[in-house]
């Protein structure tokens, strides 16, 4: 059935067993797919039957249909044209992981941070209704994690106006970690009101035994179970706030899911329609452990996805501030709904009082360990380099400015597989570069990691220690001595090509002399402390030098290419410099597709520093 869906018009007049058959070949596919390229499985097969509900009652493009963070739009790109395509999901130039702006006129927003396609939808709506546009509607799905989110309560302050916008909060207890804080509770306390629900079913129950109800009686039962549920559960937040809401409902049930949506339209107001889902519906193991199977690489479906323990950057870094918090009492870990993803589950469960999950709200854990700080406490915070980009203006004024003590850790930085553009960790150090006072590590190994994030937490002031994503790269580091504060070498002899590189991409830069070796006296410098730079560590390093280049998982502009490259120039030294980073935005791929792409390999190195020293 999947083939022959050209548009969501496709599936509007479909029999209610077409609809049935068509659910579950869209949930086989997601399955199968996922499987093979991996991606995030249990969110995508919960919202199934209201990603068909929604294409059936709306029109899209004409209408518009936002997913916020997009964990959840699988089933989205399947129904608007993208069968075909799907099986390169999440692989270098197939269909993205997320919605994206370029890949279909259906994907209004290119998303993967949480908590932004509220206040989008809002201002699509209002443009909608300035352009005169009020037959044109604007759904948004957002999940209840990124309800943790300040910009949703923001957005939520602003929609006070009759305004065609429907607010789709699907409601299945899990984030990415489990739900954590009031909002939680709140949600628990709507989805286990069992008066309402022991009433619902009750009137239910007794218009199923009436023969031959009409719509207008099944509508007249509706709005007499809206009066009762009222009365029952009183207003709730949201309707304190100015909304129309309608729920709890089941959200995987679709023919219940197209009738609420059907009544949102009629309404002529801004509507927030509350669902509640079952994270992995229709795949066991998933609904077992969608923590899982929120984000699962390559599995056999008939045996399942199992429990990588793995060695990571991550986990070090875990294990590592364990035994710190051992030796120092002062030691608390943060983190943004990430214990899992950042490697904090053991400091979770070794010191629960000292472990902190703010939900999906990365301003609030930089300002609140600024005041854990103020309080004479030793934070660490562990966030995603791309989810880092939020908290610049708290780094700077609730940290640095307030001269405290802490220690942000930069999980994911660098190149990131699979989640793309929205995911990659390229951009922290020209933010983090610029923050007076900071501190910035970016170490290699497992053992420079541990080294960094000791030397960090025993000390005072602020710093950041950068990290990638996996494990670390093995080849022979043996030549490899310091030269300087937080600067190595493999050889302290001038040499006519000298190499700079941090972090995973050394390993490319180690390569790429090796090759240059059997032509020209070459030489590698690794960065290991990128702020404070150790200016004559780096100037001694390239002396003599014809050329120097510089090779990192960054973005150009801000990074430490131009930083070394200002430096050489105000110290007169007048070798060829050679910057090879990241310019513009990335797409998806793995890690070795995307170094290709950027001209990063040891190879392709080699080629860009031989033909400059030719030309």
């Amino acid at each position: 059935m999947l083939e022959n869906i050209r548009s969501p018009k496709d599936i509007k007049g479909l029999k209610d067993n077409e609809v049935q058959a068509l659910t579950a070949e869209v949930r086989d596919t997601i399955i199968n797919t996922v499987s093979k390229n991996g991606g995030h499985l249990a969110s995508n097969l919960g919202i199934v039957e209201a990603t068909v509900a929604l294409h059936r009652v709306f029109n899209s493009p004409e209408d518009t249909i936002i997913f916020d963070v997009g964990h959840q739009c699988y089933a989205h790109k399947l129904l608007t044209g993208r069968y075909e395509e799907f099986s390169t999901l999440r692989t270098l130039g197939g269909t993205s992981g997320f919605t994206t702006r370029g890949e279909s006129e259906h994907d209004v927003l290119t998303a993967g941070h949480s908590g932004s396609a509220l206040p989008i939808a809002l201002g699509i709506a209002r443009a909608n209704a300035l352009a005169g546009k009020k037959d044109a509607f604007v759904v948004v799905v957002i999940g209840d994690g990124s309800f943790t989110n300040g910009m949703v309560y923001e957005t939520l302050n602003n929609c006070d106006e009759d305004l065609n916008l429907i607010i789709v909060l699907n409601d299945n207890e899990m984030s990415i970690s489990q739900n954590v804080g009031g909002m939680s509770k709140y949600f628990n306390r709507l989805r286990n009101s069992r008066r309402y629900f022991k009433f619902k079913k009750g009137i239910q129950s007794f218009f199923q035994r009436i023969p031959l109800v009409g719509k207008g009686l099944v509508r007249c039962a509706y709005k007499t179970k809206e009066f009762w549920k009222r009365q029952l559960l009183h207003t709730n937040m949201f309707e304190n706030m100015g909304l129309y809401y309608l729920g709890p409902a089941d959200g995987n049930n679709e023919k219940k899911m197209e009738f609420l949506f059907e009544e949102a339209k009629s309404k002529e107001r801004i509507t927030l329609i509350h669902m509640i889902t079952k994270k992995g519906k229709g795949y066991a193991p998933a609904e077992n452990m969608p923590d899982l199977y929120h984000f699962a690489g390559s599995f056999e479906p008939e045996k399942g996805a199992e429990a990588k323990n793995e060695e990571s950057f991550s986990t070090v870094f875990g294990a590592e501030l364990c035994a710190l918090a051992e030796e120092n009492e002062s030691v608390v870990a943060i983190t943004a709904a990430m214990d899992k993803g950042t490697g904090l589950t053991g400091f979770k469960a070794a010191y629960p009082e000292r472990f902190f999950d703010v939900g999906i709200a990365e301003e609030c854990t930089v300002t609140f360990a600024g005041g854990l700080a103020i309080g004479g406490k030793t934070p660490v915070c562990a966030i995603y380099s791309t989810f880092l980009q939020r908290s610049y203006d708290q780094i700077l004024e609730d940290i640095a400015l307030q001269g405290v003590h802490a220690v942000i850790a930069v999980d994911r930085a660098g190149l990131v597989p699979g989640d793309g553009v929205t995911h990659q960790g390229v951009y922290d150090i020209p933010l983090l570069s610029t923050v007076p006072g900071m501190t910035l590590y970016s170490p290699e190994t497992f053992e420079e990691t541990r080294a960094c994030l000791r030397k960090s937490v025993n000390g005072s002031g602020l710093f950041a220690i950068r990290y990638p994503k996996g494990g670390e790269k093995q080849y022979d580091r043996s030549a490899y001595a310091p030269v300087g504060d937080g600067i190595l070498a493999d050889s302290r002899e001038s040499a006519d090509i000298v190499i700079i590189s941090y972090s995973a991409v050394t390993a490319e830069a180690h390569k790429a002399k090796t090759l240059l070796s059997a032509k020209y006296k070459t030489k590698s410098v690794k960065l290991l402390k990128l702020f404070p730079l150790d200016k004559e560590a780096v100037l001694s390093a390239c002396r003599g030098a014809k050329m120097v280049c510089i090779l990192e998982e960054c973005s150009k502009r801000g990074g430490m290419g131009e930083t070394v490259a200002a430096l050489l120039c105000e110290a007169g030294v007048r070798a060829k410099v050679l910057i090879i980073a990241v310019e513009g935005f990335l797409t998806h791929g793995t890690v070795d597709e995307l170094r290709a792409l950027l001209g990063m390999t040891g190879e392709a190195v080699f080629e860009k520093i031989d033909s400059a020293m030719q030309g």
